[in-house]
């Protein structure tokens, strides 16, 4: 099953997607609250269309006539992993240091987060955005102080997403927050159940590209550090709970390790392209588009 969220009754709305059509199914909380529960109701739901020839009066609309929105509660914290494939931590800023025996964790806000198509701005003081395509983990069930045999249970889905960055912000200071939350600079695709991805490290094929040229061609499977293992080692600390986000990290290949460096700048399309998972589109722009934020 695939689900996105869209602007449904004046507020945020999970629907299943099945290929140009969406069906609303309730609000993005109501979802999260039983996220199992719906996916196992949108199933039944979209069997049946498929039976019976699905139209509009059963509420299934386009998809090009709906607005989009990230599937993500406004209370969810989105949990990011940084130099999580060996290749990527060598290429950049920490390429002469041992490989840190945990992953190193960061925050985005959910402000920061978009879908798909939606442009990104390029921040003033930047000489243009970076790129980084992954994999994001959405969290189905409340997880405690978890072994990883159960945070791997406590994924519901994955979706594409791109860490967009902006470079000099991030590094301003030691700590990534800034340079990690920029406006609009959180594309996420649509969120494929567990059941029709696997395991992360039997291995997905993650490329980006940028105006059609390939930038990154990794696969998940060179994860230094599994999704269960992530999620084991924050639900020491903290407890997560549906809706929660975890991206997992990028692969080589990010613009700013690069001589010359190659930055995103306006007029210029990114695409993420993961096995299973589909193709995340986000054009870039300039500093106007803030006034969107």
């Amino acid at each position: 099953m695939q689900f996105i969220g869209i602007t449904h009754h004046g507020g945020p709305w999970a629907a299943a997607l099945a290929g140009s059509r969406v069906l609303p199914l309730t609000s993005v909380d109501e979802f999260w609250a039983d996220a199992e529960g719906w996916q196992d109701k949108a199933a039944a739901l979209v069997a049946g269309a498929a039976h019976a020839g699905a139209s509009d009066d059963d509420g299934w609309l386009e998809r090009g006539s709906v607005t989009e929105v990230p599937l993500v509660p406004a209370s969810a914290r989105v949990i990011c992993v940084g130099l999580n494939y060996k290749a990527h931590a060598a290429e950049g800023s920490f390429k002469d240091q041992e490989l840190p025996p945990y992953p190193t964790l960061f925050a985005r806000w959910t402000a920061s987060l978009s879908v798909g198509n939606v442009p990104v701005p390029v921040p003033a003081g930047e000489a243009g955005l970076d790129w980084e395509g992954e994999v994001a983990a959405y969290i189905g069930r409340r997880v405690e102080s978890a072994g990883e045999d159960t945070a791997a249970d406590a994924v519901f889905g994955y979706s594409t997403f791109n860490d967009i960055t902006s470079r000099r912000a991030q590094k301003l200071t030691s700590q990534w927050t800034l340079g990690k939350n920029g406006d609009f600079s959180g594309p996420l695709g649509p969120v494929v159940s567990r059941d029709e991805v696997g395991d992360l490290r039997d291995g997905l094929q993650v490329r980006t590209r940028v105006n059609g040229i390939e930038a990154q061609n990794g696969n998940t499977r060179d994860m230094i550090f599994s999704v269960p293992a992530i999620i084991s080692l924050i639900s020491e600390t903290f407890t997560l709970h549906p809706g929660d986000v975890i991206a997992t990290g990028t692969p080589e290949g990010v613009g700013y390790a690069r001589t010359p460096q190659w930055l995103l700048q306006p007029g210029d399309t990114v695409e993420v392209e993961i096995e299973t998972l589909g193709t995340l589109t986000t054009p870039v722009g300039d500093i106007s588009l803030r006034s969107r934020a």
